[in-house]
């Protein structure tokens, strides 16, 4: 498996950074689409715990990239690149947050909820079975349940989405499993919300108007916490802005813009 991907040219100023935890590789066209504008970086997260990941990343930004650097971050890479921000402030220029998960444990009921209405009969059957696999005892290989759980889910949480390459490298249970209670357990405690007192940079939220992830869970907390903070709400719109029909050019023109401002 890679652990860093390169795209245009050196100084690389410009980092994105996975959904998952576990999942790497979908963010490759957003890479691919900003390095006509700066160099960009795509390093995959590989440490099995929250704190491996986030000095993982963070040695990577300070060894390969030219910081401080924009970094980009989707989905679970949001929070991880937000913890890095706060926690090493030099080496991010602009953090940049795509379809973030809520801040506030209080508005992250209903995300499950509005993804099995949205989905038909035998495929929120499947949901719930997978849910139950991952949950429970190890049985087979529940990396290939995570990947097909992730498939499904993208499935209700796109608006209108474009034909595309699943570009997703590699799904893996141990890395979600650890990382994402450790996550989980943050935000319950407040501190991933209160870290963000610590962010030096602009912060810009960019967030699908139909991600079932409510746009109120970021816009809110991080309201209260951040100095600098733009919020821009796509509408027709998922949780992968640059798959989406409507959003998919939008997304790029405000990235280009944030990158180069």
């Amino acid at each position: 498996m890679h652990t860093l991907r390169r795209y245009g040219e050196s100084p690389f100023s410009i980092a994105v950074v996975h959904g998952g935890p576990g999942a790497a590789g979908e963010m490759a066209p957003v890479a691919r689409e900003l390095s006509s504008v700066g160099g960009v970086l795509e390093p995959f997260q590989t440490a099995t715990t929250l704190e491996g990941q986030v000095e993982e990343l963070k040695n990577v930004l300070e060894s390969e990239g030219d910081p401080p650097v924009t970094l980009i971050g989707f989905s679970w890479g949001a929070w991880l690149a937000w913890i890095v921000a706060a926690r090493y402030p030099s080496v991010v220029k602009k953090l940049i947050l795509i379809g973030s998960g809520p801040f506030e444990e209080k508005c992250a009921g209903e995300i499950m909820r509005t993804r099995l209405e949205r989905l038909g009969d035998d495929e929120r059957e499947e949901v719930l079975s997978l849910m139950k696999v991952l949950s429970g005892p190890a049985v087979g290989n529940r990396d290939t349940a995570l990947a097909r759980f992730g498939s499904l889910l993208a499935r209700a949480d796109a608006y209108d989405p474009l034909a595309h390459d699943e570009e997703v490298a590699e799904c893996r249970y141990e890395v979600y499993q650890h990382v994402w209670n450790e996550a989980d357990a943050l935000r319950s405690s407040g501190e991933l919300l209160a870290s963000g007192e610590q962010i030096k940079c602009r912060v810009v939220v960019v967030h699908g108007a139909y991600d079932p992830h409510p746009f109120a869970g970021t816009h809110l907390p991080l309201s209260r916490v951040l100095r600098d903070v733009r919020f821009i709400l796509l509408e027709k719109c998922g949780h992968r802005p640059w798959t989406e029909r409507h959003a998919k050019e939008r997304c790029y023109d405000l990235l280009k813009n944030e990158v180069l401002e």
